[in-house]
């Protein structure tokens, strides 16, 4: 019997040309109920969807031989993957197909933008002809400020560099040289912030970038910014932008996404400001991306069934690892001390080390892929998995290498990472105590032991009478509650660290109170939860 699938979501009709010419039968129905969904998708072996069809976990008990859920673009919010990783099916996305129409739709905004576009074709088209009003701004010339330098960041950078900006990003995990090769040089956000004439987000929205522009930080943007978001709804406070206008902080802004899709009436009303530009989300509508994630999705479900390959896979290994009760807690640990690494490691770091010591050293490889999964999702703009995160790390230019122990001292199987561009938090060790019991054991020689879980704020400072009160009376003053600490020092009046479990995620000013304490150092706050 030949495979079958389900085309939903009007995926280009060339992804039922593809499948019917590698022996798969495709069906692809105008229109299902969610009821008539549930009925048929017992009959097929994958399923194709774009952003319409939310496969939940319901959804998915009722497809019973389901093996593919395919994702004809990047973002897969509307799979649940952990459900579907549960029940053994594989979940595929075109992490490629969109980068080039949703830079381009990003350029033209950056355009719109400088020159007034949209709004003086409006004012013509209703018999008026205010050149005046409509005097626009060369991009030649200026800087542009990139939050994310992927794919469709550096896309956007190699196009906008042509028509003679000056190009400047921010991206936490891409080398200086890396950025350099594309044109572009480094900055801190804060930086970039208050340098860039125009600003382009291509991030994923995670609590470091949610209203990453707003009132709040007003003071750092430089006046007259225009800001332009094809990216993620949330990054810019919506709410916030009008003021910013009115204030003359920002001059226009352009948006493709938003944190309601389709707007509210509220966010409607905003959008009709005469300085705002707005599209419903089109960054990869086009013809050629959808046409190009429909034959990539096409190819890929068809060598997954028929084993000849698992590209785009989202949960393989984790797959495979799924059933694997030995390593599945390693998985989870490493995952998680790379969490941890990558809030706590220096900008823009390009050299790391894997150690694995015991029962470690024999997955070493997937643990690695775990590890730098953990460091990038907060920060790479696609679904990072075990599949792909070494990927991304080589592209950003990361130094990777793995050693094995055959024991260590203290701890029979260990995972360490070595930061090696950092001064201080430069190695970090952690081990399983038992189900889903995951800690660090060892900072930078300090022995301390601290449950990897929930929001934890970490520094150092002289072992002296009376630093733990001080941090913990500035915590009480800002009503946060600590659950648990942990501390080590080198010996008596000497350096210390300490790590304490506070009750709720901390805030950049609340951080700083934390770090204008005398006597600490090294201050970071690492959000798990």
């Amino acid at each position: 019997m030949p495979f079958k699938v389900l085309l939903l979501d009007n995926v280009d009709s060339v992804c039922a040309d593809i499948f019917e010419s590698r022996g798969i039968i495709a069906d692809q129905p105008e229109k299902l109920s969610l009821n008539e969904l549930k009925t048929i998708l017992a009959n097929y072996q994958a399923v194709v969807v774009r952003s319409a069809t939310t496969f939940d976990e319901e959804l998915i008990r009722h497809a019973g031989d389901l093996k593919v859920i395919g994702r004809a673009g990047v973002g897969v919010d509307n799979i649940d993957i952990d459900a579907a990783t549960r029940q053994g099916v594989l979940v595929m996305n075109t992490p490629d197909g969109n980068t080039i129409s949703t830079a381009e739709h990003t350029c033209g905004l950056i355009l719109s933008l400088a020159r007034n576009i949209p709004e003086a074709v409006g004012r013509v088209k209703s018999g008026g002809w205010d050149r005046k009003k409509f005097m626009g701004t060369e991009v030649h010339g200026k800087v542009l400020g990139i939050v994310g330098l992927g794919k469709i960041g550096s896309e956007v950078a190699s196009r906008m560099k042509a028509f003679g900006m000056e190009i400047i990003a921010y991206d936490p995990f891409t080398t200086q040289e890396q950025a350099k090769r594309i044109g572009a040089e480094l900055r801190e956000l804060k930086g970039l912030l208050g340098e860039a004439d125009f600003i382009t987000v291509h991030t994923p929205l995670t609590e470091k970038t949610r209203n990453l522009i707003s009132l709040e930080n007003a003071a750092l943007l430089k006046p007259g910014v225009r800001l332009v978001n094809c990216a993620r709804g949330g990054i810019f406070r919506e709410e916030d932008l009008i003021p910013l206008i009115e204030r003359g902080v920002v001059a226009s802004a352009a948006l493709d996404v938003y944190t309601t899709e389709p707007p509210t009436e509220e966010l409607y009303q905003m959008l009709r400001h005469p300085s705002i530009i707005c599209t419903p989300h089109l960054g990869a509508s086009t013809d050629e991306a959808q046409e190009k994630v429909a034959v990539q999705i096409a190819h890929q479900i068809s060598d997954a069934l028929e084993n000849k390959g698992y590209k785009g896979s989202i949960n393989g290994k984790s797959i495979s690892l799924l059933t694997n009760d030995e390593v599945q807690p390693y998985v989870e640990l490493a995952e998680k001390l790379g969490r941890v690494s990558g809030q706590i490691m220096p900008v823009n770091s390009t050299s790391f080390s894997f150690e694995y010591t015991g029962i470690c050293t024999g997955y070493s490889e997937v643990l690695s892929d775990a590890i730098l999964k953990g460091m990038l999702t907060q920060y790479v703009d696609d679904s990072v998995n075990l599949i792909n995160a070494r990927h991304y790390a080589i592209e950003r230019g990361f130094s990777i290498s793995e050693t094995k122990k055959s024991d260590d001292k203290n701890y029979q199987d260990l995972i360490t990472v070595k930061i090696g561009d950092a001064s201080q938090y430069k190695q970090i060790s952690a081990a399983v105590f038992g189900p889903g019991d995951y800690r660090i054991v060892e900072i930078d020689g300090f022995g301390i032991e601290l449950r990897l879980e929930g929001d934890i704020l970490m520094y150092q400072n002289i072992d002296k009478p009376g630093m733990l009160a001080a941090v913990a009376g500035k915590l009480a003053s800002q009503n946060i509650n600590i659950g648990a600490l942990s501390l080590g020092r080198e010996g008596k009046g000497s350096n210390a660290i300490t790590a304490v479990v506070i009750d709720k995620k901390l805030t950049s000013d609340e951080v700083k109170q934390i770090q204008g304490i005398e006597g600490v150092h090294g201050v970071k706050y690492i959000s798990l939860s």
